[in-house]
């Protein structure tokens, strides 16, 4: 896939000195790496994704040791791991947050001791350190002394909302399952479905929106409250593959939404494009989902924290982006066979 790369450069003379005012240990060819990788929920299925895909990306390279640990979508939590990683004094920090805000000043608090850190799914921006109030313009530009890899989230979900504005039916209802408060990629993929669809449909209804946190089961919580006021819910906007899943698994059942021959009465869009996702669009439940690709994002990682480790380019000039292309009915054979492929999905699995 092509990647839009945006590089800001910084000298190597700052980086030095900064280390040197930390005290940090400068990094010396030949040394193994001790890289952390804060990940920002086990039970969130893309999270669980990338987590997998980055050990296996870190055995690749032999002077990389990997740990893998979780903030359990608690802002608490990522705040101590983010303070267990300068305690610990590991080479380079990956960092995956939860609540953009709330984490950012504990990954300048990283940063500041010297340690290089890559932000990634989501960015973590200047304004997220700087706060924005009223109508102040908004940073985003990445925080001052890291690096990203990321996808663009109103790239992603501008995939399912334009092909929404013919789907939808005329004056229909949906529902919106929003990601954490907070976090970069949940607002701008709820941006982007304004901007992309609820502005070409002012005659749809939202009839509930809520925060289900990326969360399956509070989704389907979500769901199973929502169908019990009466009204047919045409669409389900999710801003994740796996709410989505568990709104459709609350309604699976539901003759209103099934019908006899099992298609469905309804349509649903999601994010992520991940196994499970794939899998229900195959089972024609799901409309459409846009891949972020979770194996790229983390071989981008670890190519770039390699570097970094070993002299090769500042972590300040790390800023890579990944494509997010559309997954639905008449493709979704090809991302499966992906799946196959590195083993999360079997032939089995897909025969049933």
């Amino acid at each position: 896939m092509k990647k839009m790369r945006k590089l800001a450069a910084m000298t190597i003379a700052a980086a030095v000195a900064a280390t040197s005012m930390t005290g940090f240990t400068a990094f010396a060819e030949g040394e193994t790496y001790r890289v952390c990788f804060i990940a920002r929920a086990s039970a969130d299925t893309f999270a669980a994704w990338l987590t997998d895909s980055m050990k296996k990306a870190a055995d690749q390279y032999d002077d990389i040791e990997l740990t893998c640990v979780s903030g359990e979508a608690d802002d608490n939590t990522m705040a101590t791991l983010l303070e267990d990683c300068i305690t610990k004094e590991y080479d380079l920090v990956i960092v995956q947050s939860n609540n953009n805000a709330a984490q950012a000043p504990y990954v300048k608090q990283v940063a500041d001791a010297g340690i290089p850190v890559i932000t990634t799914n989501p960015t973590t921006h200047q304004s997220d350190l700087d706060g924005v109030t009223g109508d102040e313009e908004v940073d985003n530009a990445v925080m001052a002394g890291t690096g990203t890899v990321d996808a663009d989230p109103v790239e992603q979900a501008s995939r399912g909302a334009i092909r929404a504005v013919d789907e939808v039916p005329e004056n229909g209802n949906v529902v919106v399952l929003r990601g954490p408060s907070g976090n970069y990629h949940a607002e701008k993929r709820r941006e982007a479905w304004d901007t992309y669809f609820f502005s070409e449909r002012p005659d749809v209804t939202i009839l509930y929106e809520d925060y289900a946190n990326w969360n399956n089961d509070e989704a389907m919580t979500l769901m199973e409250t929502w169908t019990q006021g009466g009204t047919h819910i045409d669409a389900i906007i999710s801003m994740n593959d796996n709410m989505a899943a568990g709104a459709i698994e609350a309604i699976r059942n539901n003759s209103e939404y099934i019908n006899e021959d099992g298609t469905p009465n309804f349509l649903a869009y999601g994010v992520d494009g991940t196994a499970q996702g794939c899998m229900l669009v195959k089972e024609g439940l799901l409309t459409a989902t846009a891949l972020q690709n979770a194996e790229e994002i983390a071989n981008l990682n670890m190519e770039y924290a390699e570097k970094v480790l070993n002299g090769e380019m500042e972590y300040t000039d790390v800023a890579d982006f990944v494509e997010a292309p559309e997954i639905n009915a008449d493709n979704v054979d090809e991302f499966i066979q992906i799946y196959i492929d590195n083993g999360e999905l079997t032939e089995d699995a897909l025969a049933e």
